[in-house]
């Protein structure tokens, strides 16, 4: 079987040429990456134009950003440019008023600077100028002003040379990138429960002594999205909250510390389960700030987990232990994981599940509100009316009466409620029912009040008719003993009600009529 293998990068894919039986082995395509696990920026920047002309504005920053292989030549080639410039300068003197020819065989002439006879001995002198030397062979004389000047000018622009090399050397070297460079992240990232929380969490250490001040780790994900107005957004940035409101992202790093996040309603990972794990593209940039002890610079170490880098359902392995006065921490178990029982759904599907099969509590009944008993109606307000099912509940209540005072009630009063209830005809021709006596007639029979009787030869039965919309002094005013409105019984027959159980039908006759009368 002829084979070609196509290799990119560290994935391959099998081809087979035969037409008769073909297989591919399975091939995932390499991600690429926005931050690098070094916390290096994928990211180049092209097609600038005329902007490059703002890199030889910022010429301290440029060079402090380049590579040291170029720091170092530059450094080299200023300095030797620098030195055989001002050498040559030297020597145009020297040869200008004739040193060269005449110096070195006439005692009695005054050269610009003795012993200079040639560009060696001009490039000599220079560097013992510069350098400060001074190996007092080669000295300028005072019958050279032109030599003076150049030796000034030689003087500054030798220390400006000095700060701007030197100075860019130093910063170059104490940049506190290498001080990331012990600062380590947990290769992958892992999803579990916390405290029954769905957590994503990594691992982060100090491998120095030194302590980094003032801590701070941020979170980014990237991921590209569209807009509702249909924008599209290459490698959006959103902020994961690893503490921020509760402070947990201060970090004392002097042992490794799992930073978590918790994945609830206002997390990007909402709706993320193990199966859309699988499908989803993303990354997320870790990036730990803090200031290093030794120098007081402020460094920066950064990496990245991309969808292929976060585990379902693990969790770290311990790394301290407790020796003899001190706490070990076993760095080789830095990085292992493994796996702990965690559900597979994202915590948005574990919340509608858990809202469906919690039961809905059923909703309370109002209760009626009456101005008789004081349940905070005031004038103005209207009465609320019993309906018929209340006056079932009223006869309910009744016969649950001693049977004494059962007997004690009259067959005829029993007859007018039951004609009440059944709706029987009023004088005005409509029907009527408990539902449209007021409150305080329909609380009659409950509360055991007697009616006062009348004369035979009215044939009525006078009760309280009381307005809905009085005041609430009036209702105070009228009250179970006021004046009675008149409501015919339904039958040519009068039918009076009476109630036996009335403390003031133990009285002597003369208070029974004085009551009566008032």
């Amino acid at each position: 079987m002829a084979a070609i293998r196509r290799k990119f990068g560290e994935d391959y894919q099998v081809v087979n040429t035969n037409r008769g039986m073909t297989f591919s082995a399975p091939v995932k395509k390499k991600r690429q990456r926005f931050v690098e696990k070094n916390g290096r920026c994928n990211v180049q920047h092209g097609n600038l134009g005329g902007e490059t002309s703002r890199y030889i504005s910022d010429l301290f920053t440029t060079l402090v950003d380049l590579k040291w292989r170029w720091n170092l030549l530059i450094f080299i080639l200023t300095y030797t440019v620098a030195w055989l410039v001002m050498a040559s300068m030297w020597w145009v003197i020297a040869y200008i008023r004739g040193d060269l020819s005449r110096g070195g065989h006439d005692s009695s002439y005054t050269p610009c600077v003795a012993n200079v006879y040639n560009f060696p001995s001009a490039f000599l002198f220079f560097i013992e100028t510069e350098a400060t030397i001074g190996y007092g062979h080669r000295y300028i004389t005072e019958k050279c002003p032109e030599g003076i000047i150049l030796f000034l000018f030689q003087s500054l622009l030798g220390s400006i040379v000095d700060a701007f090399l030197i100075g860019c050397m130093f910063i170059k070297m104490s940049q506190p990138k290498k001080r990331a460079e012990t600062l380590m992240f947990s290769q992958d990232a892992v999803i579990s429960q916390r405290d029954g929380k769905l957590c994503l969490m990594f691992r982060v250490g100090n491998l120095r002594n030194s302590h980094m001040v003032s801590a701070q780790i941020r979170c980014k994900l990237i991921k590209s999205r569209q807009t509702p107005e249909g924008e599209f957004l290459p490698l959006d940035q959103c902020e994961l909250d690893v503490g921020f409101g509760t402070g947990a992202d201060q970090l004392f790093l002097v042992s490794p510390l799992t930073i978590c996040h918790e994945i609830n309603t206002k997390s990007p990972f909402f709706d993320l389960s193990q199966r859309s794990l699988m499908n989803e593209q993303f990354e997320i940039v870790v990036i730990l700030e803090g200031i290093v002890e030794t120098t007081g610079m402020t460094c920066q170490a950064r990496t990245s987990y991309t969808e292929d880098e976060v585990l379902w359902g693990h969790r770290f392995l311990p790394v301290m232990s407790l020796e003899e006065g001190f706490f070990r921490v076993d760095y080789s178990q830095f990085h292992n994981t493994f796996e702990v029982p965690t559900p597979p759904y994202s915590v948005k599907e574990q919340e509608e599940k858990s809202s469906l099969t919690s039961p809905h509590p059923l909703p309370a009944a109002p209760m009626p509100i009456s101005p008789l008993l004081g349940n905070g109606a005031r004038g103005g307000r209207r009465e609320r009316l019993l309906s018929a099912d209340c006056a079932d509940h009223v006869e309910d209540l009744a016969s649950r009466r001693p049977s004494k005072l059962q007997r004690m009630s009259s067959t005829k009063e029993d007859q007018l409620w039951r004609g009440v209830k059944t709706g029987s005809a009023l004088p005005g021709g409509k029907a009527s029912s408990t539902g449209d006596l007021p409150l305080s007639i329909q609380r009659l029979r409950s509360s055991s009040i007697p009616v006062a009787r009348l004369g035979p030869q009215e044939e009525q039965v006078q009760l309280l008719s009381l307005d809905g919309d009085a005041e609430e002094g009036e209702l105070e005013k009228h009250k179970l003993s006021a004046a009675l409105s008149t409501i015919t019984a339904p039958t040519p027959t009068p039918i009076q009600i009476s109630f036996v159980s009335r403390p003031e039908d133990n009285l002597p006759p003369k208070l029974r009529r004085m009551n009566a009368d008032r």
